[in-house]
Formats: C-alpha cells, sequence, structure tokens
C-alpha cells in the first residue's frame, strides 16, 4: 500500500524519474530544478510553477547533474560520459570522457571551468567554452587515491571525498597538487561533502549515521573547533538502528544546514551552536538528495530509495518542493545564562 505523504511534506513534481534518482539542484538564477536518475534521463522542471521544461535521455543511468546557467547544465553518467545540456534548444553533445562511470559533476564560476570526479580514480577539468571534441575542452585530468564519491566548490577551493575515507582539498588556480590531503575523521564510508557558503570549512556525512564538521584553517585554535555528531539513527528494543546519510545542503541565507538520510528524514542543524532546528515529517523513502533554491524560500528533497537493504519492494521516487519558513532555519539567538 502507498503512504500518503502529509500536506507539510511539501508539493509533489509531477512526472517525476521513473526510477533512483541521483540528485537535484536548484539554478542560481530562477527556481529551475535539474534532477539527475537511474532512469537514463535529466529533467529540467519550473519547481514553482510544477512544470516539467525538458528532458535528455542519456545511454546509461545519471549520476550527477548541475547548471551552467539558466539555460544550459552538465551531467556525468554510467556510460563513463560528461555531457553538456542546452535546454532551449533541446540538444545535447559529449564534452569528454573518463575510463569508468563519472559519478559527480560541478561547475565553477570562479574559474570558468567544469570539475568531474569518477571511479576511474580521477578529477577532470574542462572548458565548456572551447570547440566540441575532448582534446580541445579537457583542461587536465589529476589523480586521485581512490574512486571520487563527492565534491564540492566554494570560490576557489574544491573539496574531493574519494573512498577509503580520503579527502583532498584543492585551490583551483593551482591543481598540480593538492593544498591539503586528509583523511575523513568518520570511521565509516563518506557519502557526502559540502562546503561552508562562508568558505571557512566543510560538512562530510557516512554510511553510519554521523556528520563531521571539518575546517579549513590549520591552525590548532581553528582545529578545536571541529567536531562530529550522530544524527538519522533510532533506538529499536534496545538496539541502535543507523541509516547511510545521503544528502547534505546548505541555506544560503542563515549557513543553516538540513541533512537527509535513509531514514526518511530531514533535519536542519545550526552547525555554530550544535543544535537540530527542525524536524521534518518522514517522507516515504530514503532521502536520496537536497537543494534549497536561491533565496532559500524553497527545500527540494529526492524521496528515493537508495538500495542500501538491496531489492525490495518500495515507494515510488518522488521530488517534493516545500517551503522554507524562516523558523526551521534560521538560527536561534543564544540565551545567556
Amino acid at each position: 500500500m502507498t503512504s500518503v505523504p502529509t500536506p507539510s511534506a511539501g508539493r509533489e513534481l509531477l512526472n517525476p524519474p521513473t526510477d533512483g534518482i541521483s540528485n537535484l539542484r536548484f539554478s542560481n538564477h530562477s527556481d529551475h530544478l535539474l534532477v539527475s536518475s537511474w532512469d537514463k534521463s535529466v529533467r529540467l522542471y519550473d519547481a514553482s510553477a510544477n512544470v516539467l521544461r525538458g528532458e535528455f535521455l542519456h545511454g546509461g543511468p545519471v549520476l550527477d547533474c548541475c547548471f551552467h546557467d539558466d539555460s544550459s547544465g552538465f551531467s556525468a553518467g554510467a556510460d563513463n560520459t560528461v555531457r553538456r545540456l542546452v535546454f532551449n534548444a533541446n540538444k545535447e553533445d559529449i564534452l569528454g570522457r573518463h575510463d569508468a562511470p563519472v559519478r559527480c559533476v560541478e561547475y565553477s564560476y570562479a574559474a570558468g571551468q567544469l570539475i568531474t570526479g569518477s571511479w576511474d580514480k580521477t578529477l577532470k577539468c574542462w572548458d565548456p567554452r572551447g570547440a566540441s571534441g575532448q582534446e580541445r575542452t579537457l583542461v587536465g585530468t589529476y589523480p586521485q587515491p581512490e574512486r571520487v564519491y563527492s565534491l564540492s566548490l566554494v570560490g576557489n577551493r574544491l573539496v574531493v571525498a574519494t573512498a577509503g575515507r580520503h579527502v583532498n582539498v584543492y585551490d583551483l588556480r593551482n591543481m598540480s597538487q593538492p593544498e591539503q590531503r586528509r583523511e575523513s575523521s568518520l570511521k565509516y564510508q563518506t557519502r557526502c561533502v559540502r562546503c561552508y557558503p562562508n568558505g571557512t570549512g566543510y560538512a562530510l556525512s557516512s554510511v553510519e549515521g554521523r556528520v563531521a564538521m571539518e575546517f579549513f584553517d590549520l591552525s590548532e585554535a581553528s582545529q578545536t573547533k571541529k567536531y562530529a555528531f550522530k544524527c538519522h539513527r533510532k533506538s529499536e528494543a534496545g538496539r541502535d538502528i543507523v541509516y547511510p546519510v545521503n544528502a547534505i545542503a546548505f541555506h544560503p541565507v542563515y549557513g543553516t544546514f538540513a541533512t537527509g538520510g535513509c531514514d526518511g528524514f530531514v533535519n536542519v542543524w545550526d552547525g555554530n551552536n550544535k543544535k537540530r532546528l527542525y524536524q521534518y515529517s518522514k517522507y516515504p523513502s530514503s532521502i536520496a538528495a537536497l537543494s534549497f533554491s536561491r533565496d532559500g524560500r524553497l527545500l527540494a528533497v529526492a524521496s528515493s530509495y537508495t538500495f542500501e537493504e538491496g531489492e525490495k519492494p518500495h515507494e515510488p521516487d518522488a521530488i517534493f518542493v516545500r517551503s522554507v519558513n524562516e523558523i526551521e532555519v534560521k538560527p536561534k539567538p543564544k540565551v545567556l545564562p
């Protein structure tokens, strides 16, 4: 029986993907939402109007997508390709290839480059302004210690999280070697890394219901501020049930952040004050991805089974767009004792 989500879940988008949702992202310029899926599609929605504006079909599952500007975007596929999508013309071309599935794609406005991370254990930078043809668009290939699982950008900083709990921090202006080589402070596999909007560090989540708050500055004063916390867990009959934390999204105005887990919950946290601000009603399935709109008024939630328990009957994949209330995301003022 299909569970009916509560109205507070947000508005469900029409024409959702027909298989697992790998990522979703709001545009920096509008309420357009780009969604990649294992059904081999990238879909472009107008989230406010609840309209499917365009759809691109690829040769295999699509593992990530991002906007270039409001009229074009990029996608990363299990068919090893990196593609450029032009929405208005409804056309796409292959920007380049990796030697294994491409897991992550990020566009840097600071560098004017596209960065892709693959299970071939490399990072590649591309100049999408180059004429088509891989030799003209590929800027560089940078070996990583393991398969790339997650990427995040802030300004000229790039954080790369790989298998084996490695984290490399780069300056996009000098990609010859990482600025910092780190290890995750969490004991288990990394699921997601996202930089703080203020550029001082990053949050990293694992499959074992934890999030680590890290800082770039290596001084002792900064490093004493780092911490990790447990989330997306429940106790049942005296046992702790622990869920992967698949998604992290920072609020663009307040710098607070939402996490989404395989428990179907979305939590909002105030990282500075180490407090949970809000928990939304449970969604029908695992939270596969999260994205705030550019002004923080909307939160897109992918409720989509991530196969953490293998093949089993599950709720249909769905995208909910909820209006964000300030009380859910605004840090509460500290009460002095």
